[in-house]
């Protein structure tokens, strides 16, 4: 069995090289979009909707940053914390970019250690 920080890299590869989500890419949600997405992951988990929804028994989008199409819960939890996991570690990697400004972009490449 996987652990969770297995999982979450995963994942973040996943959103990199399938979805294209790239650190340049990330860098344009500067309104805390990506903690936003991943506490709506997490809130799918921890407060499901009991009538249920378009996609089944999980808490609707409301709080959802971005388009409703892009809003993909499982009825898995670990699933969703998963993509949580990796919408925060892709929250501090841009946080983190932010704080060193005076780089250029080929100095923000991300770090995908196999």
């Amino acid at each position: 069995m996987k652990t969770g920080i297995e999982l979450i890299t995963e994942e973040r590869k996943r959103q990199i090289t399938e979805e294209g989500w790239t650190a340049a890419h990330d860098d344009k949600h500067n309104k805390f979009q990506l903690s936003l997405a991943a506490s709506s992951y997490i809130a799918a988990v921890n407060s499901p909707d009991e009538e249920g929804d378009e996609n089944g028994k999980v808490r609707s989008c409301y709080d959802w940053p971005w388009a409703k199409k892009w809003w993909k819960p499982s009825d898995d939890p670990v699933r969703n914390l998963v993509k949580a996991g990796a919408l925060i570690a892709a929250e501090i990697d841009r946080l983190q970019r932010a704080r060193q400004p005076h780089l250029p972009p080929m100095h923000h490449k991300q770090n995908l250690n196999d």
